[in-house]
């Protein structure tokens, strides 16, 4: 056969190939510059750099990384990396990225079945993004006020479920920890699901059991404002594959997860409209060492926080910040409640002098989305859109829901998160440090008050 006649035959059938080889060479989608401007954005110096980009040019990137979690060629995606830490760290068996907290908390709301005419429980101290993602998830959040633990009074749940309850959303605050043991009790009594928030309290732990591990889902912020995470991330850890399918649908409704993405349900209910909170790789790659490390991490603030705490001396006038496990705390903060406002300011002022970095709100009217009273876009019922939704639910009101919003609702918060000063510990504190503090705010305490032994003590005695 001549030569034309094969180039006209098709290569199938014997014929010569059309394209037998590829000129054009480009450079990979995603090189070293873009490598670059990550090591620049982790502070290296102008020498630092230059030696970074020379090694990296010289050993070349092929045709670049593929920096997604899904349809990569890696043995194991940074992501997938993270998620399994995570099973490891709080033995559970399902963990989901996600690329926020808020995120986390929102396809955990849905998974949980909070949608039009039911009701969250939500506690009165705690950042305003819980409730938010309630509101998201076309829920309603109804606030429950605190005891001395600043966090969710579990005497104070049953007077508020409803028909319409679905859930309760336990946020461990600042480094604390829910009594979640009387709150699984609740749930369970009621047949509640149970949403824990544990942005705040990562590592955190009840009698030795760690905190998102309780609830039906677990949430967390794996992010810079942490002390775990080092960007934007989040996690829901569950031992339900059920609500881990159904988390994955929020997170991720272009299927990916899925064994046959663009298949029929595989039950009824599988599938439904969800978004995107996928966490990328970047993010990820950085989250999982940090999540790694955050045992230490922990162990290290606690160890400096019960270091100080028993070398304080009770006070008359003082009534510490009640722990439900001293040993479970993240112990990032020591707080404490003064007879009075005025009485804390003076006490702020003077350990202020001593170089002890502490804090009061008192009476300050400016608003912050961590008391309830404040969290204007819920209290006030707006919504994105003129209908109102889902406050003006009509499924909502059909099961007789009308929620209203005062800000004298959680009197104990309005008054605990007002009067209580906040002492920050940083983990890094050796134990002279820690005996320096103890020893300052015992000064300070011993100038403006009155040390008596039979005073409300900084550790239960068992400690």
């Amino acid at each position: 056969m001549s030569k034309q006649r094969l180039e006209q035959h098709l290569a199938l059938n014997g014929g010569m190939r059309a394209v037998t080889r590829i000129e054009g060479k480009g450079k990979p989608k995603i090189g070293v510059d873009e490598f670059m401007s990550i090591a620049e954005r982790f502070g290296f110096s102008a020498a630092a750099l230059a030696k970074i980009r020379a090694s990296a040019e010289e050993d070349g990137l092929g045709d670049g990384p593929f920096l997604a979690n899904y349809y990569s060629n890696l043995k194991e995606t940074k992501v997938q990396a993270y998620e399994r830490a995570a099973r490891g760290i709080f033995k559970v068996d399902y963990a989901v990225a996600t690329s926020s907290g808020t995120g986390a908390l929102h396809a955990a709301f849905v998974a949980a079945g909070v949608g039009p005419g039911t009701e969250v429980i939500c506690p009165s101290i705690g950042f305003f993004a819980t409730s938010a993602a309630v509101v998201q998830a076309k829920g309603i959040p109804v606030f429950c006020d605190v005891d001395a633990t600043l966090m969710m009074d579990p005497a104070k749940i049953g007077p508020l479920i409803t028909k319409r309850t679905v859930a309760l959303a336990p946020t461990h605050f600042m480094g604390g920890v829910c009594d979640m043991p009387a709150i699984m009790k609740i749930a369970r009594t009621h047949k509640l699901k149970v949403v824990e928030d544990c942005a705040q309290s990562c590592g955190g732990s009840v009698n030795g059991r760690l905190v998102g591990t309780f609830g039906d889902l677990g949430c967390f912020s794996i992010s810079a404002y942490k002390i775990v995470g080092g960007g934007e991330g989040g996690l829901v850890l569950t031992n339900s594959k059920r609500l881990w399918e159904r988390t994955n649908q929020v997170v991720e409704c272009g299927g990916l997860w899925r064994p046959t993405r663009f298949a029929l349900p595989r039950y009824a209910g599988e599938l439904f409209c969800g978004t995107n909170y996928r966490l990328s790789e970047l993010e990820a790659a950085v989250d999982v060492v940090q999540l790694r490390k955050m045992p230490a991490t922990v162990k290290r603030f606690s160890q400096v926080k019960l270091r100080i705490l028993r070398d304080l001396q009770p006070c008359r006038e003082i009534v510490p910040q009640r722990l439900v496990d001293p040993a479970g705390e993240v112990g990032y903060s020591l707080r404490f409640y003064p007879e009075t406002i005025e009485l804390g300011s003076r006490i702020v002022e003077a350990l202020r002098a001593e170089n002890i970095p502490a804090g009061i709100r008192g009476h300050s009217d400016v608003p912050d989305w961590h008391l309830s009273r404040f969290m204007f876009p819920v209290t006030l019922k707006t919504s994105a859109t003129a209908d109102g939704c889902p406050f003006s639910c009509p499924l909502y009101a059909e099961r007789g829901g009308r929620v209203e919003y005062h800000d004298d609702d959680c009197p104990v918060a309005n008054d605990l998160f007002a009067r209580n000063v906040s002492i920050g510990l940083s983990q890094w504190y050796s134990a002279k440090d820690c005996r320096n503090i103890a020893r300052g705010i015992n000064k300070v305490l011993a100038s403006y008050c009155t040390p008596d032994p039979a005073a409300t003590p900084w550790l239960p005695l068992a400690e």
